[in-house]
């Protein structure tokens, strides 16, 4: 569940490769909702669509009519998913979304932009003790990349698109392992919140004690 914007195509595009099923995208204007699932060739389509055309995501439904389009700005939150992928805008996703994404069953929420998940809607989550990742810890692999292709330009580098997702693996696994060590609570549950923002604040302690600031 996602929108339709470069992030959330790529997402899709892991989603796929994990062997998950993607059931919506959307754009400003709405979302549509494939009951079969947006495949490769669909994904395919909407990349063209979205990136080649400039379309709207509603031009899906004329190509895959067994798909459902929701338009006037709707979001995609009240759709039964088992995760929700977040990837467009700032507090696109409240509260009352959040608990009708609890009540349809989501299992985990990870965020694919910045701050896209208001306070209330993240109170609700870790309420119902799902997995929420913030986007400074799933969101982070944007920026990671960015890291990867100074180091490639700076040593004069020319990896692979399998290297540098190899990489980029696993700094998403340092920074999960990371949250769940700082994250985890007396019974169990792994507040990622919590764990990447102590994360985050020992990466910079420690740059500052090395350099001798601290």
């Amino acid at each position: 569940m996602k929108a339709a914007g470069n992030v959330a195509q790529y997402a899709a595009e892991k989603v796929l490769q994990l062997g998950g099923k993607v059931m919506t995208m959307s754009d400003s204007n709405g979302y549509i909702y494939d009951p079969d699932g947006i495949d490769r060739a669909k994904l395919d389509y909407i990349m063209e669509l979205k990136n080649v055309y400039r379309g709207r995501i509603k031009e899906y439904v004329d190509k895959y009519p067994t798909a459902k389009y929701v338009g006037d700005g709707a979001k995609p939150w009240f759709e039964k998913a088992d995760i929700a992928l977040p990837c467009a805008t700032q507090n696109e996703l409240n509260e009352e979304q959040a608990k009708a994404l609890i009540a349809n069953g989501v299992i985990a929420v990870a965020e694919g932009a910045n701050m896209p998940s208001t306070p209330g809607a993240i109170r609700v989550f870790q309420e119902a003790k799902i997995l929420y990742s913030p986007g400074k810890a799933s969101n982070a692999g944007g920026v990671s990349v960015s890291g990867l292709e100074m180091s490639q330009n700076s040593e004069r580098l020319s990896w692979s698109a399998e290297e540098v997702d190899a990489k980029l693996l696993w700094i998403m696994e340092n920074i999960h392992e990371n949250c769940v060590k700082y994250g985890t609570e007396a019974d169990g549950y792994v507040n990622y919140v919590k764990g990447a923002n102590v994360a985050g604040f020992m990466k910079v302690a420690k740059a500052m004690m090395a350099q001798g600031i601290v």
